[in-house]
């Protein structure tokens, strides 16, 4: 077993009597030493820090180095890897490992919301748990995971919905895969694994714009160059302001425009309404549906697939697998499946 930190709340403490709050300091193994439970685990575990970086910080190239070291560790005998990091961004950095860590053993993704100063700090509970989760062969082939409070979340669906609560991560369109009761991981569904991609090698710019009422879509036109492509975070089921009609048209005549939901929960709708900026408008003027695929997690696929070459069809067949809840994959993109269970293997991958 394998543990990485990349810092985050769950490695905070003071930084001296006069800090105004707390930075990381702790590294992965002092994150292990504070933890009880361990020697009934009856596993190896070996530990590692990549970063102590609070995870507002954390970019590409830090993902695209924690890849090649969980790699690394699996190739290397690891059971399983268990990933600490801050909570602002473990949604994308599952999600981020969910489609590049071409792999069958358990990854799983896991942090906190209370920093080890306060009363009730939870990181040593999600860290065991998440150890747990990881070292359980039931979990193998499955794709990354996000463990937290006990609950095992897929990366697809997982999704921070409170800034402060330790019980702020759910996956509002899907639920929790399953449960550690008294230390076993208990699964209610078994995920069905993403395809793969290469790890990003080179750089691309994808641009975030968030629909909200009033909106002139002046900030649209300040795209037109110098991005690579585009997510919408529409209103409801994929609306936009009627001012947002033509810049958007004209963006996606040039690059990738996905339209997505900013609620938080629920698909992209495709064929319901009508008017100029619905979702049926925006598709016939060339934008990708990202069904229940969220803003951010359709800027993490958007930038991996830009990133390994992919052609528009490309873009829109992967958009229709990843915003699905089904378990179908997209035909003619650079990956394979593995059909025997295990992940879906990219054909091009170390």
């Amino acid at each position: 077993m394998s543990v990485l930190s990349l810092g985050g709340t769950i490695a905070m403490t003071s930084a001296g009597p006069d800090a105004a709050g707390v930075v990381p300091t702790l590294d992965a193994p002092a994150l292990l030493a504070a933890l009880p439970g361990l020697t009934a685990l009856n596993c190896k575990i070996t530990s590692r820090s990549i970063r102590s970086l609070p995870g507002a910080s954390l970019d590409f190239d830090d993902l695209s180095e924690l890849v090649s070291v969980v790699r690394h560790e699996l190739d290397s005998g690891a059971d399983g890897v268990v990933i600490t990091q801050g909570t602002d961004t473990i949604e994308e950095t599952a999600y981020f490992l969910d489609l590049t860590v071409d792999r069958a053993a358990p990854v799983v993704v896991t942090g906190a919301l209370r920093n080890p100063t306060l009363a009730g700090a939870d990181g040593p509970a999600n860290l065991l748990a998440a150890i747990q989760v990881a070292a359980s062969r039931q979990l193998s082939g499955v794709g990354c995971l996000v463990v937290m409070s006990d609950e095992i979340h897929a990366a697809r669906h997982v999704h921070k919905m409170h800034s402060t609560s330790p019980g702020a991560f759910g996956s509002p369109d899907a639920g929790p895969v399953g449960r550690v009761v008294e230390g076993i991981p208990r699964l209610f569904a078994r995920p069905v694994a993403a395809p793969t991609y290469p790890v990003p090698t080179r750089a691309v710019r994808i641009g975030l714009v968030t629909a909200c009422l009033g909106d002139d879509g002046e900030l649209l036109h300040r795209l037109m160059t110098g991005f690579d492509g585009v997510v919408v975070a529409a209103f409801g089921a994929g609306h936009v302001p009627a001012t947002f009609v033509a810049p958007l048209a004209e963006l996606a005549s040039r690059i990738p425009v996905v339209l997505a939901s900013r609620t938080g929960a629920g698909p992209v709708l495709r064929a319901t309404y009508g008017f100029p900026g619905s979702e049926s408008d925006l598709q016939d003027r060339g934008l990708i549906n990202s069904g229940f695929l969220g803003p951010y997690k359709a800027r993490i696929l958007l930038h991996v697939l830009l990133a390994a070459g992919a052609a528009h069809q490309q873009i829109v067949a992967a958009f229709d697998a990843a915003g699905t809840c089904g378990s179908h994959s997209p035909h003619n993109l650079p990956y394979r499946c593995d059909t025997g269970g295990g992940r879906a293997i990219n054909a091009s991958a170390g």
